[in-house]
């Protein structure tokens, strides 16, 4: 059963039951920007969600970025609400491990956070990436808007050009509105990860084929 949803989403009736709170406290501020992991955020910043693979790596991607204003790694795209680290990793809750960008658009655009996403690891990979395998590692965006859902299907287009031109396949990337897949943080300690094990793993890794950036406002 547990090999079963390694290679295929469960259902909402075959998903794990959820709970009506957290199991576990999240903390306060992030470790590298200072800034609260958790909304309301300040009024002007914005929000992106994206799974790329193992959140360790993927969340210190994003909080190198200028522009970011905070970071947070969670679950996303699922059934099981408030689900826990070993309950995702079982692949019976549906959701995929991902990073919750909170940023500035002045500093940096959602098309630059998108560039970062393409390029930071293979979108061609179904339900692995690289050496993880499992429905919780697949490639995912969950929009926020009608705008950031444009962009994120023309920049798609865009790099499914330049990967194909380079002999990769299809991307299988998930992409698809926010609500009604609610971002659930992680535990504790998985936030900022790779802040607070510089030596630990990161599974991150991607083609080594750019992104066009811009191409959503040609």
């Amino acid at each position: 059963m547990l090999y079963t949803f390694k290679s295929r989403l469960p259902t909402s009736d075959e998903a794990l039951p959820g709970r009506d709170r957290s199991p576990y406290p999240v903390p306060e501020t992030h470790t590298v920007l200072g800034n609260p992991l958790l909304g309301p955020y300040p009024e002007g910043l914005e929000v992106a969600d994206f799974g790329l693979g193992c959140f360790w790596g993927a969340e210190r991607r994003f909080w190198q970025t200028p522009g970011v204003w905070t970071t947070l790694a969670g679950y996303q795209g699922g059934h099981t609400a408030y689900p826990t680290y070993e309950e995702v990793c079982s692949g019976m809750t549906g959701h995929t491990e991902a990073v919750r960008v909170v940023f500035d658009p002045a500093k940096v655009s959602y098309e630059e956070l998108l560039r970062v996403f393409w390029e930071s690891h293979d979108p061609t990979q179904g339900f692995r990436q690289g050496n993880d395998v499992g429905t919780q590692y697949r490639s995912a965006i969950y929009t926020h808007s009608p705008e950031q859902e444009r962009i994120a299907e023309r920049s798609r287009e865009a790099y499914q050009k330049v990967l194909s031109d380079s002999g990769y396949g299809e991307i299988t990337t998930e992409l698809a509105p926010a609500e009604p897949r609610p971002f659930y943080p992680a535990e504790g300690y998985h936030q900022q990860y790779l802040d607070k094990n510089p030596a630990g793993y990161c599974g991150l890794g991607g083609t080594g084929l750019s992104c066009p950036v811009g191409v959503a406002k040609a």
